[in-house]
């Protein structure tokens, strides 16, 4: 969690050019190089949305290089897990996930390209999905169709979610800082009111000498 949220704030804070490189290049590296693991790729993409909707980087641009960043280092991994075979599946970080890495190549053998593509939805299974889909031989023009499919819903969805999460954002934040400032004043008219109040409630007390002290000397 810390290393995630040093990347948030880091992200958060670049402009311009550089935010449609950062995001893409977390993207591309999440399917290319297992990156997955550390930093999920719809987390750079939301707060990348955000960014657009605060004008820092134009929405449209960023969705493009969202998609075709996910095309892109899909079919790199794709590729390493056809070259490369079962090394991928016996490195380290794999083997420490070693059931759910069966039930993504069950999956494969199950669904064939509509894994890919729902695979892209899913943390995991998206950074080890186009290994395993290159480790079990699938034919790269089903690899790619399904994957060009997932990558454009994918991205076009997360950059859209974070650009409208972040204007809602902006809208709460200026309704919620109006409503801040009104209970502040109400809770300082409050207590004015109260320290007047008990001020002149104990003026009245003094003056009649203590409780019914006004009254003690009048017959009934």
């Amino acid at each position: 969690m810390g290393l995630l949220a040093s990347v948030v704030s880091w992200v958060a804070g670049l402009s311009g050019p550089v935010v449609y490189g950062v995001v893409g290049g977390l993207v591309f590296c999440e399917d290319a190089l297992f990156f997955g693991f550390v930093l999920p790729g719809e987390t750079a993409v939301v707060l990348g949305g955000a960014l657009a909707a605060q004008q820092k980087v134009s929405v449209v641009w960023l969705a493009v290089i969202v998609v075709l960043a996910a095309i892109a280092g899909d079919f790199v991994g794709y590729q390493i897990g056809r070259h490369a075979g079962q090394p991928i599946l016996d490195s380290r970080p794999l083997r420490r996930h070693r059931d759910r890495v069966d039930g993504a190549r069950d999956l494969i053998r199950r669904r064939g390209g509509a894994a890919v593509f729902a695979g892209r939805f899913i943390a995991f299974f998206r950074a080890i999905m186009p290994a395993l889909a290159g480790v079990s031989g699938m034919p790269g023009r089903v690899f790619l169709l399904y994957n060009a499919a997932g990558g454009l819903v994918w991205g076009v969805t997360f950059t859209l979610l974070g650009y409208f999460a972040g204007h809602a954002y902006a809208r709460v934040e200026h309704v919620a800082g109006r409503i801040t400032a009104i209970v502040i004043v109400a809770v300082v008219v409050l207590a004015v009111v109260v320290w007047r109040l008990r001020d002149h409630l104990r003026r009245r007390r003094d003056g009649h000498g203590g409780p019914g002290g006004g009254r003690s000397g009048r017959s009934e």
